[in-house]
Parts: structure tokens; sequence; C-alpha cells
């Protein structure tokens, strides 16, 4: 099942994404749940979510919508760098003993089809294209091997970054959290449909058309399980929550010469089983 956020005539929703179109849970079930968080909180919101999606239910043109982040309001955005390989090697950063983690802020996202802003005060704005994975289950000191009941689902995610600010300091929050300088979208697929354990997601990231990062979730250095464990010890994950996995070899600051993103470019996401996040890029 695809779960996605959304605005429809100026109102901000949730539904399920179907072959037909959008089931506007948000009008049917604002009783209950107020966003997409709320519903992967309750015991028995997916479960809701199924009913509602089954049959031939109304649904809203998916062309119709303007996306939101798949969680517009995650309590916590972890996101983790350096984390395959080929990435280490071209940053020339040495390999950690755990996981580097840094935040982000629910304001420095946009939705699928919404402009990154590259904004006035960076000439280096980078991509990176990544998997993001969904708390559904919270918990504290979750254990690697209990990790993968505490899932949700998995979404796309680019991971915009302004290289000259994220290297002022060797803390990288200011060049990873400029406004709508990040993408999350365009959907949720949730964790019964993609087993990243035996079948690893393919990420393929595409600037204007082309190839230019393409790995799978088998080449982390800090597996799924390792990631929510080391996580959980800082702070209790709770649903809505947010695990940026880190980004493959490929990156724009990495590239002889080095090619970063400019006002006009298009960027896309694609990983298996959830779907293509496409963004452009405008100057603020």
């Amino acid at each position: 099942m695809k779960l996605g956020s959304f605005l429809i005539d100026g109102r901000a929703s949730f539904g399920v994404v179907t072959d037909a179109g959008m089931v506007d849970l948000g009008a049917r079930l604002a009783d209950r749940f107020a966003d997409l968080r709320g519903l992967l909180a309750a015991p028995d919101g997916l479960r809701q979510a199924r009913q509602h999606a089954e049959g031939r239910p109304e649904v809203l043109p998916l062309q119709s919508l303007t996306y939101l982040p798949v969680i517009t309001n995650p309590a916590k955005i972890f996101c983790i760098g350096v984390n395959y390989a080929d990435h280490l090697e071209e940053t020339r950063i040495r390999k950690a003993d755990h996981p580097t983690v840094f935040l982000r802020y629910a304001e420095s996202q946009v939705g699928h089809g919404q402009p990154m802003l590259l904004p006035r005060e960076s000439s280096q704005f980078d991509f990176e294209g990544e998997v993001a994975l969904i708390i559904g289950k919270g918990g504290r000191r979750i254990a690697a091997g209990d990790a993968w009941a505490h899932v949700a689902g998995y979404s796309c995610y680019n991971d915009g970054s302004m290289r000259d600010w994220q290297f002022h300091t060797t803390q990288w929050g200011p060049g990873k959290n400029f406004a709508a300088s990040g993408a999350f979208g365009p959907w949720m697929t949730t964790a019964d449909e993609l087993d990243p354990a035996t079948n690893p997601l393919t990420l393929t990231t595409r600037l204007n058309g082309t190839v230019v990062q393409h790995s799978d979730t088998s080449l982390l250095i800090f597996r799924i399980p390792e990631l929510i464990a080391y996580c959980s010890t800082i702070l209790p994950l709770a649903a809505g929550d947010v695990i940026v996995t880190g980004t493959p070899g490929g990156v724009g600051m990495a590239r002889n010469p080095p090619r970063f993103l400019q006002a006009g470019d298009e960027i896309e996401v694609e990983v298996s089983g959830v779907g293509t996040l496409r963004n452009t890029v405008e100057a603020d």
C-alpha cells in the first residue's frame, strides 16, 4: 500500500495511492486522524486505510494534487552521512566506527513536484539521492534484531546540501537545513510490500535525465537495523519519525569538474517498489 500527503483546494490531507488516483483519507477519517503521522501511530491505522481503499472508492486524480513531504510534521528526521563505501571513498572521509548522524528540520523539506530552492548565499547546492524509512512502531533502545518490526514503510529522499555551508565547520547542520533544500516523496510504500532484508531496494538518481547515482541498500555500511538501534538509543523513536539512510557515490561535489545544481535543473530520485521523486531547482 502506498500512502502520501497532499494539498487539494487549499486543504491539507493524506491518503492511499491507487492506480485510479488518491483515496482521500483525510476527508473520510478526519475525526480519527489529523494527518498521516497520526494514522501510523494508531494501532488500527493501516487496517483502516486499507479498508477505505478497497472496492471502488471515489478518488482524486493524482495530477490535481500538490504533494507535501510524505510525513509533514515528523518529530525527528535523522540523516545518516557517508553510509556507502563509494561515497566514503569519493569524499575522502575516514570510516567511522559508528553511524554519522545529523538532523534535518521539517521546514527544510518540500514534496514531490515542488521546487527545491537554490539559496543566494550558496554556490554549491548538491544532490543526494537516498532511501528514507518511516517509523511505525515507536520504542527506545530497540535491538537490531527487532528493528524491522518498527518500520512502517520506505520512501525517496533528496538530501539537498549546500556544500560550502556544510563544511564551514565540522558540524554539518547549516548546510543541510536551508529552507526548501531537501525533498521527500512522492509517497511511502508500506513495509509489508518491501523487504530490504531479502530484496535490497535499488536507488537511482538522475540529473536532467542522466543517471548520476545508482546503488542499492545491500551496500549500506550501517544497515537499516543498525541505524534504528543506534538512533533509538539517543531518543525514543515515534511513529512518523524518519531515518534517511545515506547517499551512494556520484554526488556533484566529487565530480571532475564539480557539478552543482543550477536553477532550471530537474533532479529525480527513484527507489524500487516506491516510485520517483521529481523536483526542479529554482533560485530563492
